[in-house]
């Protein structure tokens, strides 16, 4: 049991800018996935070169940050966008989609993929396990704000965090290690010898959807919208459960493509 100090979401301040842990927090994670990815870069097989490395991502950084706003705003915070415009910039408060930063950074990598004429899967199996460290760290960052707390549990309970006199799951804990360290070891692992084109992005969906389906049982719903079925079903299983089916399906796809063609090597031209 452990009870929560409620820390200072502000790290320091330089002059009039108050520099928060969130936001450091995110920092950690593109700093951590921008030197493991230029690693990766240097293997033999790889498409993907070292000195693509650092525009993949400022791109990502970019989809990932606006694309998770844009997407928090219109599926969680629609009243109070409505109500005050302005308040989509303010990102230092928290409120990030990852199926909003998903969709931005899907773009972003369509987009850079043309640039570099190389195959948008390509480029999405290369980043799909450096994404971690930032999942990972966000939802760190979640934590020493004070947010997304999950439902009540035993005070007894090991895993138990005491929040303002009542015992909780930390569900954002769950998540960064669920989404961060579980999510990056196998995706990792995976990756570590040439795989069939899509093959990396299809266990990215599949080890994040079923990570984030299954947390969402002792997470509390976001209150502006609630359950949305059955008393149980929420919108981040809503938004989780196609990217099971999906990653699946493309799974299944890639390595029916890598077998009518020449293994591995050749599917990575699609």
């Amino acid at each position: 049991m452990f009870t929560y100090p409620h820390f200072n979401p502000v790290a320091f301040e330089i002059g009039p800018v108050a520099v928060r842990w969130y936001g450091i927090m995110y920092l950690v994670g593109f700093v951590l996935g921008w030197l493991g990815a230029r690693t990766h870069a240097k293997q033999p097989w790889s498409r993907i070169k070292p000195e693509n490395v650092d525009d993949i991502v400022f791109y990502v950084a970019l989809g990932a940050i606006i694309g998770g706003r844009v997407g928090y705003m219109l599926i969680y915070g629609l009243s109070e966008l409505v109500a005050d415009p302005l308040s989509i910039f303010k990102v230092w408060q928290g409120g990030m989609s990852f199926h909003g930063g998903f969709i931005g950074v899907l773009t972003a990598m369509w987009l850079y993929a043309r640039y570099i004429k190389q195959p948008f899967l390509v480029v999405m199996d290369f980043v799909a396990p450096w994404t971690a460290f930032g999942l990972c760290a966000g939802r760190i960052g979640n934590f020493i704000n004070g947010e997304l707390w999950g439902k009540p549990t035993s005070p007894d309970a090991p895993w138990a965090v005491i929040v303002d006199g009542q015992a909780r799951h930390p569900t954002q804990l769950y998540e960064a290690f669920l989404e961060g360290v579980v999510l990056f070891l196998v995706l990792w692992l995976y990756s570590r010898k040439q795989r069939p084109a899509m093959a990396t992005s299809a266990l990215f969906l599949i080890v994040y959807g079923v990570g984030r389906f299954i947390i969402e049982f002792v997470r509390v719903p976001d209150q502006q919208i609630g359950y949305l079925a059955l008393g149980w079903v929420t919108m981040g299983q809503v938004l989780s459960a196609p990217m099971i089916i999906a990653g699946v399906l493309l799974l299944v796809l890639a390595y029916r493509r890598a077998g009518d063609g020449a293994g591995a090597g050749a599917a990575t031209e699609a």
